[in-house]
C-alpha cells in the first residue's frame, strides 16, 4: 500500500456552515502519515441502503440543482461559487486537521412547503485522525454530523451518524440506521472542503457541508 503524507499546517481549525477565511496560530507544525487503503474498503462497512445513495450522486446533483433554480434562487446559487459545482473536486483532498467553520447548504425542501435553497447559519466541527483515519465531529448545534473517511482515491467516502440535543458521544454507524450519514467529502479550492450527502435520510435533495479552517476553536 502506498502512503500518503499530511502536512499539519499551524493553526488551522473546523467550522460550521459559513465560508470563513483560512488563518494560521501559534502551534508548532507536525507531519503525521495516513495509510491510504483500497477505495472500495468503505463498501465492506457501509449498508446497502449508503451503498445505493452515494452511487445516485450524481443524479442528486441534477435533481437539486433543477430543483432550486426552478424554485428562483439562480442568484443565490450563484454566490456559493465552485460549492455548487458538481465537478468541483480537486485533487489531494486530504484535510488539515483541527477546528474548521462549517455550514450547511441544503437543496431540495426535507418537507413540503420548505424552499427548495436553504443556506444555515455557520457552527464549528473538528476534524482529527483517529486509528489513522480522519473523524469530523460537528462541536456546536443541536443536531451534529460526526464520522470517519474513507479513502477513496480523489476523494473520501463519510459514513457517520447524527448526534443530537444533549448527547455526548455520538452513535456509531449503523448502531441506528435512521441517524446514518453517508456522502462524498472532496476539497475544491485552497483550504476549502466539501461534504455532499445525496438524498440525506432527515430529507431533501442534497445537503452540502463546507469547511473552512479557523484559527480560533470554541470553548
Amino acid at each position: 500500500m502506498r502512503k500518503a503524507s499530511l502536512l499539519i499546517l499551524p493553526g488551522l481549525a473546523l467550522a460550521g456552515c459559513a465560508t470563513l477565511s483560512g488563518a494560521e496560530a501559534d502551534k508548532p507544525s507536525a507531519q503525521v502519515i495516513v495509510e491510504e487503503r483500497s477505495a472500495l474498503e468503505w463498501q465492506g462497512y457501509a449498508s446497502q441502503a449508503d451503498i445505493d445513495r452515494i452511487a445516485l450522486l450524481d443524479e442528486a446533483w441534477k435533481e437539486a440543482l433543477a430543483t432550486a433554480r426552478k424554485a428562483g434562487f439562480v442568484t443565490a446559487m450563484e454566490r456559493e461559487g465552485r460549492l455548487l459545482v458538481p465537478d468541483a473536486g480537486l485533487r489531494h483532498p486530504d484535510p488539515t486537521p483541527g477546528s474548521y467553520s462549517c455550514r450547511l447548504v441544503k437543496l431540495g425542501g426535507a418537507a413540503k412547503g420548505d424552499p427548495a435553497f436553504i443556506a444555515y447559519k455557520p457552527f464549528f466541527c473538528y476534524v482529527e485522525i483517529e486509528n489513522d483515519r480522519f473523524t469530523i465531529v460537528k462541536q456546536t448545534g443541536s443536531q451534529r454530523p460526526a464520522g470517519r473517511l474513507w479513502d477513496a482515491g480523489d476523494h473520501y467516502i463519510f459514513l457517520g451518524s447524527l448526534v443530537l440535543g444533549n448527547e455526548s458521544e455520538p452513535l456509531a454507524y449503523g448502531e441506528d440506521p435512521e441517524r446514518d450519514m453517508a456522502g462524498v467529502w472532496e476539497r475544491i479550492g485552497p483550504f476549502r472542503w466539501r461534504l455532499a450527502i445525496p438524498y440525506p435520510r432527515n430529507g431533501g435533495i442534497l445537503d452540502l457541508f463546507e469547511l473552512t479552517p479557523v484559527a480560533d476553536q470554541p470553548e
